[in-house]
């Protein structure tokens, strides 16, 4: 295989995994380390729209490492995280939501190491309750188990 050809199947296959995750925007964030050289250690607020269902907003808070290494893009995130999602319209659930409701679908992904570690979020159904549960973990194992958090949106008349 060229290397050009490889090149292009990379970044199809990039493309094709990041087009499943949604983009976030930061709302804000705080620091809560100070350091003299590089940005400040941080808890940064995201807000993301769920790409597959359509009037649901999740609000991601995680850490951010600053510093040296984090200024330039080095740095390991640690793993803590949490979300809080919302219905903020009327929500109507495609086939493709209602499917798999016991395997997830994967909504939201963010790269928080240089190489291996992943923010997620992840995206269940649960027609017995009409609700939709978000949950994050961190794909790294810290101490044999991920760090993880839960929200769940009841699925109300608007």
């Amino acid at each position: 295989m060229r290397f050009s050809t490889l090149k292009k199947v990379v970044f199809a296959s990039l493309l094709a995994v990041a087009s499943g995750s949604a983009l976030a925007e930061e709302v804000g964030s705080v620091d809560t380390v100070f350091k003299i050289f590089g940005p400040d250690h941080k808890i940064v607020v995201e807000a993301f729209d769920d790409p597959d269902v359509e009037n649901v907003t999740c609000y991601l808070s995680r850490s951010k490492t600053g510093g040296i290494k984090g200024g330039l893009g080095l740095a390991e995130d640690t793993s803590d995280a949490a979300i809080s999602c919302q219905q903020v319209g009327p929500i109507e659930l495609s086939d493709r939501v209602k499917r798999k409701p016991t395997k997830g679908q994967v909504v939201f992904q963010k790269r928080t190491s240089l190489v291996f570690k992943k923010l997620q979020v992840v995206r269940f159904y649960d027609p017995k309750r009409n609700a939709l549960i978000y949950l994050t973990y961190s794909d790294k194992m810290i101490d044999g188990s991920p760090k993880n958090a839960l929200s769940a949106v009841p699925i109300m008349p608007w």
